[in-house]
């Protein structure tokens, strides 16, 4: 028999301001820490020199974390012009550089290339498999992989600001599996400057936004105190962005037993991914398909 996992059936969203420095990892594991909690997870990665938004969730709410890891996400980063590097960001070996510096009408003018449905290639250092590898761990050991191009949904690219001629400050609006870095190195080639992120800060994800974040700060002074829970959001707080189907206590009987069953009411259209509530409470994430909804992640909530 399998050993016990120790800590608190507890549930719900800690958004976390991420500090430069931390691996996403090692937040949940700090996160997961202080709250004593018995299961942690988070809904996308951001790179150790990244800053902003974090989702950690905790207990049930960890089955609708793909609803986060799906939405929309929104970044302000900085792009230093004048150097290519390993990394495609600041932490990198210089690769390459150039004199060239591009003035703001030519960024514009570059920037609906990257909007819609577009191809990216993956920086060199990311956590994309490659024969069974990651990326970063072939590259950590002198090998060049090969990674090929992927589908990514970019909903908003634009100019925030040029503070001075060697940067830029853009804020980009993308779906799951973007690379802030790519941007960079793939704009500053097409500017013939080159170019690598020096600064990336998440401002929102999904449901979730910094306006509801906290700092590890806060929730180490907190940690296994009673006053920590007030930090915690509850589960259907990640499902904010999903249409919502209401339904009686007898059908909320039988999706809780993981069976499809009619709504009451339904802010969904055929084939969405929605969630199902009784009395506001949520019970399954699923989908809604001719007034019935099929669960699939049901949630097991007190």
């Amino acid at each position: 028999m399998g050993r016990r996992r120790k800590g608190r059936d507890i549930s719900g969203w800690i958004v976390v301001d991420k500090p430069a420095g931390w691996g996403s990892t090692d937040v949940v594991n700090k996160v997961r820490w202080a709250f004593e909690a018995k299961k942690a997870g988070h809904a996308g990665t951001l790179d150790p020199d990244a800053t902003g938004l974090l989702a950690v969730a905790l207990g049930e709410a960890t089955k609708v974390v793909s609803s986060i890891t799906e939405a929309l996400k929104s970044y302000d980063f900085t792009v230093r012009w004048g150097a290519e590097t390993a990394t495609d960001d600041a932490s990198g070996a210089v690769l390459k550089s150039s004199d060239a510096r591009p003035g703001a009408e030519a960024i514009r003018a570059a920037l609906p290339g990257y909007v819609g449905e577009i191809m990216q290639v993956p920086p060199a250092y990311s956590a994309v498999h490659v024969n069974g590898a990651r990326a970063y761990d072939l590259a950590r050991e002198g090998e060049t992989p090969e990674l090929a191009a992927r589908p990514l949904y970019v909903d908003e690219m634009e100019l925030v600001e040029v503070p001075d001629a060697d940067r830029a400050i853009l804020r980009m609006v993308c779906g799951k599996g973007g690379y802030v870095r790519s941007v960079a190195r793939d704009l500053g080639r097409e500017l013939g400057c080159l170019g690598h992120v020096e600064s990336l800060r998440r401002i929102w994800s999904g449901p979730f936004d910094l306006d509801q974040a906290v700092t590890m700060d806060r929730i180490e002074a907190l940690a296994r105190s009673a006053e920590i829970d007030e930090l915690l959001l509850p589960v259907e707080a990640g499902l904010d962005d999903l249409p919502v189907c209401r339904v009686t206590e007898i059908a909320a009987a039988r999706i809780r037993n993981g069976n499809p069953a009619e709504v009451v009411s339904s802010e969904a259209e055929f084939g969405d991914l929605a969630w199902a509530a009784h009395q506001g409470r949520p019970l399954a994430l699923g989908q809604y398909r001719a007034g019935h909804f099929h669960p699939s992640r049901v949630l097991n909530l007190a």
